[in-house]
């Protein structure tokens, strides 16, 4: 009886849990699109669908541990092309593939430390501090390559752009798998919970003897990192590196983290959650295509869109307050 009481309650919780009614909107959504246009539902266009999102959701798992300790970084669309850049530049002087896509990384790295210097030791808006160094990236990477892109790439590095697994391309299971990673560290480890704690309160976050800055600084090179990630994972898809890549990204990838139930306010969010607003947002603007809804009807939606979760959001934080 009391197994059975269990489990009711975990039925029950799973009912209640935000991310089940954006799954719902996610499956009656692809269900319309499907009905107006079966190409929907083809192999192909799953397929599709499932590699887009990926490189959105790699970035927006670095953007929910920011948004989570109640910041925010907008230098991450800029990232994904200087990071994406330095990789390609590295691989077209003969350097070896693991060096230079290590050094996209560290780039992003660098990039993330600097986001965290400006604003956890010069105290400078998290809004500002990444705006100026989304300018900063995006003016390095015209400085450099002049607006021209840089190619040939080594074969065997785009590989890793068109390679699969059984019919599922690399960039799917390494998001999977990423994601897989960051759901155990914000739900199951001492890390996750102050990232939680300083997004919650950080004056009690403080009190509690957690190391404030120290984890806020964290949560912007890791988000440099995967926005690196991504920014690598689209030149080998590419086969070369562009200079106007991930113009506008990062729009994209904060209105699928906030879609995903992650809070502006700091404190609440899922990788679970993220996922889905990510593959929301693709689906939606690949179903919005497929129906012949214009581009420009397309901006306006996914802008009533960040509106209404964020005005969600306001109004169960009052709700709870009240």
């Amino acid at each position: 009886m009391v197994m059975s009481e269990k489990s009711a309650n975990r039925v029950t919780n799973i009912f209640k849990a935000k991310e089940f009614g954006l799954f719902m909107i996610l499956v009656v959504l692809s269900i319309l699109i499907g009905i107006r246009n079966p190409i929907f539902f083809s192999f192909h266009n799953i397929i599709d669908i499932f590699r887009n999102t990926s490189y959105t959701l790699i970035i927006a798992v670095g953007m929910t541990f920011v948004l989570v300790a109640k910041g925010l970084d907008l230098s991450v669309g800029s990232m994904i092309a200087i990071c994406g850049m330095v990789c390609a530049l590295f691989l077209s002087w003969g350097y070896p593939i693991f060096f230079c896509i290590l050094t996209g990384l560290l780039t992003g790295a660098a990039f993330g430390a600097i986001n965290a210097l400006c604003i956890v030791v010069f105290h400078i808006p998290s809004m500002i501090a990444t705006l100026g160094c989304m300018y900063m990236a995006r003016g390095l990477v015209l400085v450099v390559t002049k607006g021209a892109p840089v190619y040939p790439l080594p074969k065997e590095f785009v590989n890793l752009g068109t390679r699969t697994f059984f019919g599922v391309p690399f960039i799917v299971v390494l998001s999977f798998i990423i994601c897989l990673v960051a759901h155990f560290v914000l739900n199951n480890t001492t890390y996750g919970r102050r990232i939680y704690a300083i997004g919650g309160n950080i004056e009690t976050a403080k009190y509690a003897g957690i190391n404030v800055a120290g984890t806020t600084a964290s949560v912007y090179i890791i988000s440099g990192v995967l926005a690196a990630l991504s920014g690598i994972m689209t030149s080998a898809r590419m086969g070369s590196g562009q200079p106007s890549v991930g113009d506008g990204t990062e729009m994209t990838v904060i209105t699928a983290v906030i879609i995903g139930g992650t809070s502006l306010n700091g404190g609440v969010g899922t990788i679970l959650g993220t996922a889905l607003g990510a593959l929301l947002t693709n689906v939606l603007s690949t179903g919005m295509n497929l129906v012949g809804i214009s581009a420009y009807w397309q901006k306006f939606v996914t802008g009533l869109i960040i509106i209404v979760a964020v005005g969600i959001d306001q109004y169960q934080r009052r709700k709870v307050r009240s």
